[in-house]
């Protein structure tokens, strides 16, 4: 299996990237956010990579972090949506918004997401509200599937920080997780802005 890919940018499209490692150019679909991301042809870029293996084709799904990797293979485990879905959901939304969007089931957001409807929204949030997790194994954070852990996290939102800011901030927090002002203010003095 191909893990990862590190190599040199020959070209790109709307929806994908082809990469030259070692004189082998390996053709990776991404997210438009990753795209959007890329810098000029022939700069060198490193990427986390999925292999989808169908009957009539092989793909490679690339992704800038774990977090991205691991919302794109849950997502792949939920009846109706397939790998493109999945691209268009990271597409549509970061990983940590998406994370955020299922843990509040928020059906109507998450059926904006091309190819997405409200019943495949619906069971989307039905079987990975208890299952995604995207802080690394053993890694102290928030439990973000908290009344209280989603009120800070969208308090700190309101406040112009982005989402990938806001879930790096509240990383290692150990007090009460039922505390929201305590949330915030933690939050706040990880951002510099207490």
């Amino acid at each position: 299996m191909i893990a990862s890919l590190r190599g040199r940018v020959v070209s790109l499209d709307s929806s994908s990237v082809i990469i030259e490692v070692n004189g082998v150019g390996f053709r990776v679909m991404l997210s438009t956010q990753n795209l959007a991301s890329l810098g000029e042809l022939k700069s060198e870029i490193s990427l986390l990579t999925t292999l989808i293996v169908r009957d009539d084709s092989f793909s490679l799904y690339g992704f800038a972090s774990e977090q991205e990797q691991r919302v794109f293979e849950k997502l792949l485990t939920v009846s109706g949506v397939g790998p493109k879905v999945a691209m268009s959901a990271l597409s549509a939304f970061s990983a940590e918004d998406l994370h955020r969007l299922i843990m509040s089931e928020d059906v109507t957001r998450i059926a904006t997401i091309p190819g997405i409807g409200k019943k495949t929204a619906q069971r989307i949030i039905l079987e990975l509200r208890g299952v995604l997790d995207l802080r690394e194994a053993g890694e102290p954070g928030v439990p973000s599937h908290t009344a209280a852990g989603n009120q800070a996290t969208d308090a700190l939102l309101s406040m112009g920080f982005t989402a990938r800011e806001v879930s790096l901030a509240l990383q290692g927090y150990e007090g009460d997780a039922n505390n929201v002002e305590a949330l915030i203010r933690f939050g706040l003095k990880r951002l510099g802005a207490s």
